[in-house]
Parts: C-alpha cells; structure tokens; sequence
C-alpha cells in the first residue's frame, strides 16, 4: 500500500474516535498528555508491516547505559511498505488532526526522520527514563508530540518493553502503556515528559514505528533548550548520578556548539 492509502485509513479511524481521543488527552494535559488507539490498521496490513521489519543485524545499534536497542531510519534500504507507513503518519490531514486533538496550532512533520523511523528492541533492551531532545535537527522548532505505532503480533504487557510514563516525576509510580500490536500511541513531549521503556523479557523482538511532530513555539511556557537527558530509575542511585554527570556535560558542550560537537547520524539521508 501506498502512503496516501495507509494514510486515508489511519486519518479516518483516528476521525472517528476524535473525541474520546481529546478527552483523553486534555484529562492528562496537566501533567504529560497522551492518548491511543487500538486496531489502526486492518490486520493483514499490520501483519505485513510486521513481516517487513529489517533483522537486528540490518539495524544501529545503541548500546549504553542509557539505552540498549536498535534503530532503523535510512529508509530506502528497507522494505518500501516502511518508509510508506513511517511517512503516512505525515500526511498534512493527519498531522492537523492530531494536532487539533492534543490542541496544539502550527504543528510540522519532520521529513528527516531526527531521532525517528524504526525501533527494535530485544530481549534484555531498554530505555532508561528520559526528557526527549527539545528542539529539531537544526535547533528551529520545539518537539511536541511522539507518535509510536506498535507492530509486533501477540505482544503481551509481560513481554516488557512497554512505554512508561512518569507524570508526578521519578519518584513516583509510573503509568505503563502496553505496546499491544497494531496499538498507535501519541504523547506530548516537553521538559517534564519523562518517560522510558521497560526491559524486554522474552525472545522476540518489539517492532515500532517512530515520529516526531514539531512546533514554532514550546509546549509549555517555561521550557527550555535541553538535549535528550536521561535519568536513572528510582533505585539506580549509581547509575542516576552517573547519567546526570553526562547530561551537565552534553548541555555544557551545546553551549559552545549549538547543533552539537557532530552532526546525529540519525536521520533519513535521501
């Protein structure tokens, strides 16, 4: 299937739940807004988008102790039907329905696919609890919403690998979204956005579909420039003091060099 048609599909079942969709979203907007949705697509298109996903060894690998997975965002290497449903979340429609739903104005896509495209993760991969980077590849506009369309068939919330939401902040109890298969998720990103991902416990791999919405102006009035700052989870009391030396040490650099010491190789080169 083809964008456009990918696109009319998700644009219309994500219509026709528009309203419970804002409801719950502004019943989180205080804290971190978010919403899903369940069957996006017809079965035999989600199995097929499953089916597609590039092996691990066809993948980046991110392996510190902030994170343990695998990334895919050079698309025209994988698979056409990949880069069709990544860019199918584009679509001007659905970009302005989403963004009316989450009541957010002058919201962009981001065709370099920064820090978006393909996401996998394997048994014993992780996310650590983390704020996104604020702003785009070229530090113009704000990060605003994550998009993540889960495809792996059959997952199941012991699995792991599930989207934590951390609203009152770290020290209190998180919410787990489970990234159920055919199961698309927004979240709004901003300087209180923490979220993370559990470990994965089974032999199988979690397939997603990432993207990023942007915006001329912040979510909240009080953010701030910040790069992707991780934080370790509430016993990790080595590793949190660890991670929050590296992130005074990566904000200290992006004073001197505004778009970073090297230009993030993850991003879609056509």
């Amino acid at each position: 299937m083809k964008r456009d048609e990918l696109a009319e599909i998700i644009y219309q079942n994500i219509f026709n739940h528009k309203e419970n969709l804002k409801k719950n979203f502004l019943n989180h907007s205080h804290e971190i807004g978010f919403f899903y949705l369940d069957n996006l697509l017809p079965l035999d298109v989600a199995f097929k988008l499953h089916k597609s996903f590039p092996k691990l060894a066809e993948t980046v690998k991110r392996n510190s102790i902030r994170e343990l997975k695998y990334t895919a965002f050079q698309m025209d290497k994988y698979d056409s039907v990949l880069e069709e449903i990544t860019y199918a979340f584009q679509e001007e429609k659905i970009v302005k329905l989403i963004a009316d739903i989450c009541c957010i104005q002058e919201v962009y896509a981001d065709e370099n696919l920064y820090a978006g495209g393909l996401s996998l993760m394997e048994k014993g991969n992780f996310l650590n609890p983390h704020l996104d980077n604020s702003h785009d590849k070229d530090r113009n506009r704000w990060r605003v919403l994550n998009l993540l369309y889960y495809v792996t068939p059959d997952w199941e919330l012991d699995f792991g690998g599930n989207l934590e939401i951390w609203p009152k902040g770290l020290k209190e109890k998180q919410i787990t979204i489970e990234s159920k298969f055919n199961r698309l998720v927004v979240m709004a990103t901003h300087q209180n956005s923490w979220h993370s991902v559990s470990k994965v416990q089974v032999d199988n791999v979690r397939c997603c579909v990432s993207n990023y919405y942007f915006s001329e102006k912040p979510l909240l009035p009080s953010d701030k420039f910040h790069v992707t700052t991780f934080r370790g989870r509430p016993k990790e009391k080595l590793k949190d003091f660890i991670l929050q030396v590296d992130n005074g040490i990566r904000s200290t650099l992006r004073k001197f060099f505004k778009k970073g010491v090297r230009e993030n190789p993850h991003q879609y080169k056509k």
